[in-house]
Formats: C-alpha cells, sequence, structure tokens
C-alpha cells in the first residue's frame, strides 16, 4: 500500500469524525433553551394509599400500614386532612356495651319487649341475620333479662316471645311486699337497699315510712345519711320514754372510770370488773430480758473421720 492510498483513508474518517462531532452539536444546540433535570422522578402515591387515607379520614385512628413515600407536594396535602373521631351515637358496637343499654332499657319501660323493639332501639335491625340472631340467643342467657316464651306457638324461634328486666329481688315494689319478704327470710342478714333498686327505685321514701313506724332497721350512711341495709323490726317492743324521765337521766352526774372503782370500795360494794387500764397503770414494770437464743450445731460433715476424733482419755493408766 503506497503513501497516497493511505493519506486518502485518514482523510475520509477525519472527515466522518467532523461530520458526527458537527451532528451532535447541532443536537446540543437545538435543546440548549430546555432545562433538563437529570434527578429520577419521584414516585407518586400509589392508588392504595390514597384509598387508605380517604378511608382513614373518618375513623377514629388513622390507618399505619402505608408502605409508600410520597412526594413534597403529596405530604403537604396529606397535612391538611384532618383525622376527627365520629359523632357519638348514643350506643356502642361492642356485644357489652349493647347488652349493656338494653338492660337499662328494659329496666326504665317496666313491660315486656319483643326482640325487634330492643334491636330497633338499639338500631340493629338492619345487620345480618346471625348477628341479630347471636344477639337475643346472648340475651336469654343474661341472668338480669327474663324471656316469656309466645304461648301460641309450638316451637319457638329466636324472634317469638318478649322480654322483661329481671331485678335483683323480684315482686318488691311495695311497703306491703317489703315487710313480706323480710318476714319470709329464714336467717338474720338484711336486705341491700342496692338490690332493691334495681327493681324498685323510688323504695327510699317507702323505707323512711316503715322506719318511722318501727317495722324496719335501717342501716344508713354518715355522709349523706342514704339507706345501705334494711332489717326487719318490731313495733310492739319499741316503748317510748317520758320527756321528764329524759330530763332527769341528763341531770345525772356519772362518775369518771377512774373514780367509780374507789367510790364502789368506800360503799362498801364489789365493783363487777376493774378497770383494766387503770389495773395495767398501777402495776409494777418488769425489765424484760432479753433471752438468748442458743445456737444450734450444724449437721456434721465429716462423719468418715468419727473413729479419729473419739475421746480416749478414759483409757489411760
Amino acid at each position: 500500500m503506497n503513501a497516497d492510498n493511505m493519506s486518502n483513508g485518514f482523510d475520509r474518517q477525519h472527515a466522518s469524525f467532523l461530520s458526527s462531532m458537527s451532528a451532535a452539536a447541532s443536537k446540543l444546540g437545538s435543546g440548549a433553551g430546555t432545562k433538563r433535570s437529570l434527578a429520577p422522578p419521584s414516585p407518586s402515591p400509589s392508588v392504595g394509599s390514597t384509598t387508605s387515607v380517604a378511608a382513614g379520614a373518618g375513623s377514629l385512628t388513622p390507618r399505619k400500614d402505608r408502605h409508600d413515600t410520597p412526594s413534597s407536594s403529596s405530604n403537604a396535602a396529606n397535612s391538611s386532612i384532618v383525622y376527627s373521631q365520629p359523632a357519638l351515637t348514643g350506643t356502642g358496637d361492642s356485644i357489652i356495651s349493647q347488652m349493656a343499654y338494653a338492660v337499662t332499657w328494659l329496666r326504665q319501660k317496666g313491660d315486656p319487649q319483643s326482640c325487634v323493639d330492643v334491636l330497633g332501639y338499639l338500631s340493629a335491625t338492619a345487620r345480618p341475620d346471625k348477628e341479630q340472631e347471636f344477639f337475643v340467643d346472648q340475651m336469654r342467657r343474661h341472668p338480669q333479662i327474663q324471656w316469656i316464651p309466645d304461648p301460641a306457638l309450638s316451637e319457638q324461634t329466636w324472634r317469638s316471645g318478649t322480654y322483661v328486666h329481671r331485678p335483683a329481688i323480684p315482686d318488691v315494689r311495695t311497703k306491703t311486699q317489703l315487710l313480706a319478704y323480710l318476714q319470709k327470710k329464714t336467717d338474720a342478714s338484711g336486705v341491700s337497699v342496692k338490690d332493691l333498686k334495681d327493681g324498685w327505685p323510688e323504695c327510699e321514701a317507702a323505707i323512711t315510712e316503715l322506719e318511722s313506724e318501727h317495722k324496719v332497721l335501717v342501716v344508713r350512711a354518715k355522709k349523706d345519711g342514704a339507706a345501705k341495709m334494711v332489717w326487719l323490726d318490731d313495733s310492739s317492743l319499741f316503748h317510748e320514754v317520758e320527756p321528764q324521765l329524759k330530763l332527769l337521766w341528763a341531770r345525772v352526774e356519772l362518775p369518771s372510770i377512774e373514780n367509780i372503782v374507789p367510790k364502789l370500795v368506800a360503799a362498801q360494794q364489789k365493783p363487777a370488773s376493774e378497770d383494766p387500764r387503770i389495773k395495767a397503770s398501777q402495776a409494777p414494770k418488769q425489765d424484760k430480758k432479753k433471752k438468748r437464743v442458743q445456737r444450734k450445731s450444724g449437721k456434721s460433715t465429716n462423719t468418715h473421720m468419727e473413729h479419729l476424733l473419739k475421746d480416749y482419755s478414759h483409757m489411760k493408766r
């Protein structure tokens, strides 16, 4: 290959390189006015995250299972969301709170109510039948609710029958019924006023009237004087003390405890019992000596050397 051919090939390569560089420069020059960002775009919130925010806006606590990384604009939008508590409806959703409301409502009503009335009061008629049936079954097992089956049906269903409040002390709502209940008691225990109020809320006025008539004995609280326990009383055992005797008794000056025993002895009267406080104060004080505690020897652990530790002094001549 001669020198002319080599120079022609180098010229062609140089010309192609210059043309490619000029084409690249023209492309860069056309986009010089456009601002480009080399940083990767920030990920936008997914559909699941946006729906979770919308669902959590009305709940008591927002959802915590969010794994997305929203951008600064999405963070600003989410910061304006207010997570508020739901409005108070008066009844809870748990079976315990619903049953407590049902017991209170039946106590206030007094008359038997159907399960539809109870569920309607609790706003639970729109729930599935399985949930309603489960609640009705729990009402029939509750100790404070009595289920009255429908006598017209041979086979009862979960919708049949009525429900009424079962008080702690049934059939006691008047003074006569209270006295009859106290007379039927076979022990000396009293009746709690709290249990009476469960079926007879207005019982305190009747208890006060019976107490003034000496037909019941009442234990009252020291703070407010409210009745706590009630026992049966016999009015024939009550005797009114004359006012003149009360005045005479108030004028009697009783000797003190320290002087009553010497006065009885001076009058050659043997006192029934001496004051233990005086006897204890007159007794000579004795110094209590501490007893020395003897230490018990521990268990011997060198039993294999007992034959070497024996006393052989008596064998000396």
